[in-house]
């Protein structure tokens, strides 16, 4: 807090800094999700998430059916959060990748050659039954805010999930029991106000590991990159959500969809909070590309892999360094 200068331990080498000059990209895709449930409309919104599906791997979604109060208590329950004592947060400080509930800072403070500017706290969400006793006690409002927007999300994910999967063709019967008893993790972070924005980043550029991520965010921040490694700065919308493809989709699809390459930038007036309700199939459900989408033209791009196999992954690398799904890619 007041520092003048980004200490030592957070700048980047120069060519993984942030573009100062990067401008708000206005034409990413927004879909209104009011129309899946219009007969007539539903076929033109799939097409609109399969385009985004396949050309960015995001978009953005209004009338999700999420409340804006339920987003903003949500919000309001993590600044309470982090502006607890770091005392308090300190007890449910770990490094441990399994823990069910953990706080820390950077990406892993224990491991990171070069640090990143957030704090987060991440719990795991559904059945929420299961883990909500587990949650932070403090602020007492923290369970009840923090879980009804979890359990509104993850009636979203699973309504988005099976639209993707829709959009490839593929019979959801065989998933829907995996969809149901997936994994919700929920990533709670923020990213203070930081005097040299342009010498840092809150996280660097990676994918995340699920079928999908649900991102709320309380302002601008998060960038995207395109099929030609070009950065988009992603425009706030008030009451929008953020989607964006993992590697589970990228998997499942043989790579005819892509999991989106994210980083986080800073400001220097102002602090930013974002909820990532990041979605994946059971713990140690194998992925691997769906039959109906290989054959000779387009044979078996990535070995299976789990969740689980992922945890282990990022428990003996920096993502920084190293994607995991390049880790799986089968050579030619």
């Amino acid at each position: 807090m007041g520092v003048p200068h980004v200490p030592q331990r957070y700048v980047l080498p120069p060519s993984q800094r942030p573009n100062p000059t990067l401008y708000l990209t206005t034409t990413l895709p927004i879909v209104d999700l009011s129309s899946l449930h219009n007969a007539s409309q539903r076929s033109q919104t799939l097409d609109e998430i399969q385009s985004a599906c396949k050309e960015l791997g995001f978009f953005q979604v209004v009338n999700h059916g999420i409340p804006l109060a339920v987003m903003n208590d949500a919000l309001d329950a993590a600044t309470e959060f982090f502006n607890l004592s770091l005392e308090e947060k300190m007890l449910l400080l770990s490094a441990n990748v399994n823990d069910p509930v953990r706080y820390g800072t950077s990406l892993n403070h224990a491991n990171d050659k070069v640090h990143f500017w957030r704090d987060f706290i991440k719990h795991y969400a559904h059945p929420i039954s299961k883990w909500i006793h587990l949650w932070p006690s403090n602020p007492p409002s923290y369970k009840d805010k923090m879980g009804k927007y979890a359990q509104a999300v993850q009636v979203l994910q699973k309504q988005l999930t099976e639209a993707m999967l829709e959009t490839l063709g593929l019979n959801i019967g065989h998933l829907h029991e995996e969809i149901e008893e997936g994994c919700q993790l929920m990533a709670i972070n923020c990213y203070p106000a930081c005097p040299e924005p342009d010498l840092t980043l809150g996280m660097p550029p990676h994918s995340d590991y699920g079928t999908l991520t649900i991102l709320l965010q309380s302002g601008p921040g998060l960038q995207i990159m395109d099929n030609d490694r070009n950065w988009h700065s992603v425009p706030f919308v008030e009451g929008a959500l953020i989607v964006q493809l993992g590697d589970q989709i990228e998997v499942m699809s043989n790579g005819l969809y892509k999991s989106v390459v994210h980083q986080v930038t800073l400001s220097a007036e102002n602090k930013r909070l974002s909820i990532a309700s990041l979605h994946s199939l059971p713990l140690n459900k194998k992925i691997q590309p769906a039959p109906e989408l290989v054959d000779e033209q387009h044979p078996v791009s990535y070995n299976e892999f789990s969740f689980r196999d992922f945890l282990d992954f990022i428990s003996n690398n920096n993502i920084a360094d190293r994607r995991f799904i390049d880790s799986i890619k089968k050579t030619a």
